[in-house]
């Protein structure tokens, strides 16, 4: 009804078909901005950067209606000067005219100065406030003030950075912390930069498209092979097999085996598809000796021993969590060794152990092992024999004779017997 006189003087106008599927596009454009409204705002945490002078921003995670995500860095002055337009926008909802009427939620004023201890303990407020603010009447919460706040601008893709090469901090906020208090906040977290060494395309909405040669910077490390990075405004989980780091590149990431053996249990079956995996069933109670970085483990079940993905392990004694079985609908990472076209920036390559040398080192500390165990049982049985011979009772002497005892007596005590009697 609204669009009728105007298709009337356009279709008048030309009357052709060009015309029309003109006014179609832009009547879509036009619907398709006036839809547009904000699911949800989630504060991830904050940064410190040092250009082009000390000061923080607070890093946000916008979830819009078409399920797109975009991530947006707000200082608390601009925030502040969106909640003030706010107000004067709905006098009533912000209580001017009558207090009680009051719906838009309360925000402090910035500080003269601040500091890392104030911008931390605001992140509850900033959470509560956008979270309040997102529920009122659709007037309020979609309205174009709001949307064009978190719209992405330019420095939040490529932001200024430090003529010294002075990398942000960034501070984490914890996911549960909303509902707690300020001192569950972690940092201060100096995200690691990682260079890719080959084209991965993601395999599903989670994980992130990267290409050779881009740098990411590594949010979170999990055991399981995967790593969750960002790169400019995307966020999703790497395979750490394409990732590789950009300072001390002669230094190992990983730990050195530990052929003593960590108790693990099997959470699903699982057969090898090259010769140096191990085939293991559901419920197997196995060794790790050495956790590589890729996921890949390397485990030992009795002398034998193989690689093992670590998101099919469970510690011995330990109760699977949430984040783990989440892990679980995750595909297999690959393993490092099958990236064929991998292009390291590193002279030194990354060293790697042979199955065959994991089973001799293997042996060898099981022979050892063996060999300590029978000793230690011989010490203890000797140690046992000697503690029983210690703890031996004398034998009970046999009873005197009265002729002998009397023998035996004094004068004094012969005499006092012979009253009694």
């Amino acid at each position: 009804m609204f669009w009728w006189p105007e298709l009337q003087s356009v279709t008048s106008w030309k009357g052709t078909c060009h015309t029309w599927d003109y006014f179609i596009e832009s009547t879509k454009k036009v619907i398709k901005i006036t839809m547009a409204f904000i699911r949800h705002v989630q504060l991830l945490g904050f940064e410190k950067r040092f250009f082009p002078s000390q000061h923080y921003v607070y890093m946000f995670m916008i979830k819009w209606n078409d399920l797109t995500e975009k991530v947006v860095y707000r200082k608390y002055t601009e925030v502040y000067e969106f909640h003030k337009a706010l107000k004067e926008m709905f006098p009533i909802e912000s209580g001017d005219i009558n207090k009680e009427h009051r719906t838009i939620p309360h925000l402090p004023a910035p500080k003269w100065f601040d500091g890392l201890k104030s911008t931390e303990n605001r992140q509850i407020t900033l959470a509560d406030y956008f979270l309040s603010l997102l529920n009122l009447p659709t007037k309020i919460s979609r309205c174009p003030h709001i949307i064009n706040f978190f719209k992405v601008r330019s420095d939040d893709v490529n932001p200024t950075s430090s003529n010294n090469g002075r990398k942000p901090e960034t501070f984490l906020l914890k996911q549960e912390a909303t509902t707690k208090n300020v001192s569950d906040i972690t940092g201060p977290i100096i995200l690691q930069s990682y260079r890719v060494i080959a084209d991965y395309e993601k395999n599903s909405k989670s994980e992130l498209t990267v290409k050779d040669g881009d740098v990411v910077d590594v949010v979170e490390k999990t055991e399981n092979g995967w790593w969750f990075c960002q790169i400019k405004n995307k966020r999703g989980w790497v395979p750490a097999a394409y990732l590789e780091p950009l300072d001390s590149p002669d230094e190992s990431e990983e730990q050195e085996p530990n052929y003593a053996g960590e108790l693990h249990i099997t959470t699903k079956d699982f057969t090898g598809e090259l010769e140096d995996e191990l085939d293991v069933q559901k419920g197997e109670t196995v060794e790790v000796i050495h956790k590589l970085l890729d996921g890949w483990w390397v485990v030992r079940r009795g002398s034998v021993t193989g690689y093992f993905p670590a998101m099919y392990l469970q510690k011995s004694g330990d109760t699977i969590s949430e984040d783990r079985s989440q892990t679980k609908t995750k595909a297999l990472p690959p393993r490092r060794g099958t990236i064929s076209n991998a292009n390291s920036i590193h002279k030194q390559k990354r060293k790697e152990i042979s199955q065959e040398s994991y089973r001799r080192n293997s042996k060898k500390y099981l022979k050892a092992r063996q060999s300590t165990i029978e000793a230690m049982e011989t010490m203890t049985i000797d140690e046992e024999k000697e503690e029983d011979n210690s703890k031996a009772q004398p034998a009970i002497p046999a009873r005197p004779s009265k002729e002998l005892i009397l023998d035996r007596c004094t004068e004094n005590t012969k005499l006092k017997i012979q009253t009694v009697t």
